[in-house]
């Protein structure tokens, strides 16, 4: 552990002089993270700031809200109708890219009325090599990356996250639910509703790491390999279907390949963000 051990001293180095941060939080390994140490490090000169909007699931909304009450950090909430930024519904290839610019402008803004004139996310080194549009926004709008400065890791900082007892260190990936509709094919609250309630379902019949893909009316699961043998079982499999069903889909399949993030990105670049 000694290499993500002076990174994470490289990271506390990094937060120190930076008196008062606010931290974009989802509720997520990175963030949750990166929140917990700026907290260690600067005490109260440190709070997270979240959007409520529709494409971020209630479910994750919950979470943030009790990891930072858990922890005594203060959490400023705003609210952002991500249906007003321009071609969020269009879904274009740079969806990514024109949401983030809002959503951080958001944050920007959320977090300047509270006193915080500095904002960090969450992004770790893994990072730089993928096809992640929204990281352009990030560096247009002056939103400093203290983990990706410090060289952590996706693992290191999973690894980092359970020597200090955070519930997260485990946590699945998790990517905004308009990541599920295909490019090109309009996004509408109906979809992400239908999304987000299929998600919660599959949740909760015990599996881990889940997408279901939005195809009109055929909903494309995607599950972790090591869950394919539960599928198998013809209960589970009535359940999954029962479950999407109701949610509104007419047809319910299992892709075979299984989950991969960045799967709708084919033909555009890599991406371990949805």
């Amino acid at each position: 552990m000694s290499a993500a051990a002076d990174k994470y001293e490289r990271l506390r180095e990094i937060l120190t002089p930076l008196g008062r941060v606010a931290v974009a939080f989802s509720g997520g390994v990175d963030s949750a993270f990166l929140l917990k140490t700026a907290a260690d490090v600067l005490g109260p000169g440190a709070a997270a700031v979240t959007l409520r909007h529709a494409a971020f699931p209630k479910r994750e909304l919950e979470e943030a809200r009790s990891f930072c009450g858990d922890l005594g950090i203060k959490l400023i909430e705003a609210g952002l109708d991500v249906f007003s930024v321009e071609g969020f519904a269009s879904n274009p290839p740079d969806r990514c890219y024109l949401c983030k610019r809002s959503l951080f402008a958001g944050l920007i803004a959320a977090a300047a009325e509270n006193g915080f004139s500095i904002v960090a996310e969450g992004s770790n080194r893994d990072d730089e090599g993928d096809y992640r549009p929204g990281m352009r926004a990030v560096a247009e709008l002056g939103v400093i990356s203290p983990l990706r400065e410090a060289g952590l890791t996706k693992a290191e900082i999973r690894e980092l996250s359970k020597a200090l007892d955070l519930p997260t260190w485990d946590k699945p990936s998790y990517a905004c639910l308009a990541t599920r509709v295909p490019y090109g094919e309009r996004i509408t609250h109906e979809k992400l509703r239908m999304i987000e309630e299929a998600e919660n379902a599959l949740s909760d019949l015990g599996f881990r790491q889940a997408r279901v893909r939005h195809h009109g009316s055929v909903a494309r699961v995607e599950i972790g390999e090591e869950d394919y043998s539960r599928f198998l079982s013809p209960e589970l499999r009535a359940a999954v279907d029962d479950a999407l069903r109701g949610v509104g889909f007419s047809f319910v399949s299992l892709d075979l390949s299984p989950y991969r993030s960045g799967r709708m990105n084919a033909g555009l670049g890599e991406s371990r963000t949805e």
